[in-house]
């Protein structure tokens, strides 16, 4: 929508050549012009040329009072840009109403299309393009205006018609313009291409697109970036992913944008292409054009899914610190359980002692209960595993007791560590499972009782310190 406006404001370059060309007859140039012309032999007498249209005398000398150097669209032209010049505007359009009400100043039908085509320029610089359309179909309309002036003013016309959302009048004018003119340049295409992708035509927006990138091919030249930009959505639409992917790639080399990145980034992943995501998305990420919650939590997925743990730790510890990742206990999770994969105990346990004061629950216990007893911190492990007990920690239950009987041998609580490791027992659905804390069962069985007839003969042996 903002290329389409931009054009449509770029329709006045059309404009101001047959402002510039009306010059009055009775001027000295002009005399001078036309006594010159009326001496000279002409050099092949037996070609036939086309007479062209002129502006009568009377004619000239009242649009000259418009636009000439004294004249209120003269003098606004010639005012700082800054300066307020509707008052010239407004009176310029009043001058030019009463040209066009006296119909013996400018009669002919090539002076009425010259008086329009002022009106339609002096309408636009008031911003009323409502007024500036009627004046140009005017001209488009007219037998007075000649074929090139008339093809000129089609354009403009189709530019004015999309500028104000009429996009199946602006395309019906672009394309009897393509059809007539000897040229059709990249910017006109690419208008015409987004046109019809604005209407759903879809084949003829594509065919229009792959044409401006063949010819900017064809000259060495660099396709423009919005052609492109049509081909990757229709493409997408019709869901031909590697041929988006590809375009993709272009518009990253020759237009850098971020957004291109990030479509590239998200379109290898659709592909299956998981390196070349995690690198696209890097590259946006290291210049700091992750800026959502979203973007940097993929980030850090998208690590841990290339077994690169301390890196997806890293970037999530950065986002949370730059606040744009909220500390909320699934993140502090994902944090606590990126800084386990990658061997760093003190880390992930600080990350899953945050997330269990927002949310204590027994699946963090048992992450905790595990680090700690990693850690050699038996008591915390021991209390940590009672909690997820209390919690509940699903199918985690036997692995649950086995951690909390190892933490009871540890501290030398050998009859509640059999216990635990009953339960452990009941609560696995295998016998591969049984097997660990029957083995433990029978060990602390036998150094339980080994201690005790240490403390028998009056040795002096480890208690049991769980309290």
């Amino acid at each position: 929508m903002n290329n389409l406006r931009l054009l449509a404001l770029l329709g006045a370059i059309f404009l101001m050549p047959s402002l510039v060309s009306m010059i009055s007859t009775d001027s000295v140039l002009a005399s001078s012009v036309i006594a010159a012309e009326e001496k000279k032999e002409p050099k092949y007498k037996d070609v036939k040329t086309r007479k062209r249209a002129s502006v009568g005398k009377t004619c000239a000398k009242a649009l000259d009072k418009v636009q000439g150097e004294k004249g209120p669209i003269g003098i606004a032209g010639a005012a700082d840009e800054k300066a307020d010049v509707s008052a010239l505007w407004l009176e310029a359009r009043a001058m030019l109403s009463n040209i066009e009400s006296r119909k013996k100043v400018c009669d002919s039908a090539y002076e009425q299309t010259q008086v329009w085509n002022m009106q339609g320029y002096v309408s636009y610089s008031l911003d009323d393009m409502k007024s500036a359309i009627l004046y140009y179909k005017k001209i488009v309309e007219s037998d007075g205006a000649e074929e090139e002036f008339r093809l000129n003013t089609r354009l403009t016309l189709g530019q004015f018609y999309a500028a104000t959302e009429q996009y199946s009048l602006a395309i019906e004018q672009l394309e009897i313009w393509a059809e007539r003119s000897f040229v059709v340049g990249a910017e006109q295409r690419l208008m015409m291409a987004q046109l019809y992708h604005l209407l759903e035509r879809k084949d003829e927006a594509l065919e229009m697109a792959n044409i401006g990138v063949a010819e900017a091919e064809a000259k060495g030249l660099l396709p423009k970036e919005g052609f492109w930009n049509i081909q990757k959505v229709i493409y997408y639409d019709r869901d031909n992913l590697p041929m988006v992917s590809s375009i993709l790639e272009k518009l990253v080399k020759h237009y850098p944008k971020w957004s291109h990145w990030r479509q590239l980034a998200g379109m290898y992943g659709s592909l299956e292409r998981d390196l070349d995501q995690l690198v696209a998305t890097d590259v946006v990420y290291l210049n700091n054009e992750l800026k959502t919650e979203g973007q940097v939590l993929n980030l850090a997925y998208l690590y841990l899914g290339a077994e690169v743990p301390f890196r997806a730790a890293v970037v999530m510890e950065k986002g949370m610190s730059d606040e744009i990742i909220d500390r909320s206990p699934k993140n502090l999770e994902t944090l606590g359980q990126a800084w386990l994969q990658a061997k760093n105990l003190p880390q992930a346990l600080k990350a899953f002692e945050a997330a269990s004061k927002l949310s204590d629950t027994g699946e963090l216990q048992y992450r905790i209960a595990s680090i700690y007893l990693d850690l050699g911190q038996d008591k915390k492990a021991y209390r940590a595993s009672l909690k997820a007990e209390r919690k509940g920690v699903g199918k985690n239950t036997a692995s649950n007791y086995n951690k909390m009987g190892s933490a009871l041998i540890n501290l030398h609580c050998y009859k509640d560590a059999v216990k635990v490791f009953n339960k452990s027992v009941k609560a696995a659905d295998t016998k591969k499972k049984k097997r660990f804390p029957k083995q433990w069962i029978k060990f602390a069985n036998y150094e339980g009782d080994r201690l005790q007839k240490l403390r028998d003969v009056g040795a002096t042996v480890p208690n049991c310190s769980k309290a």
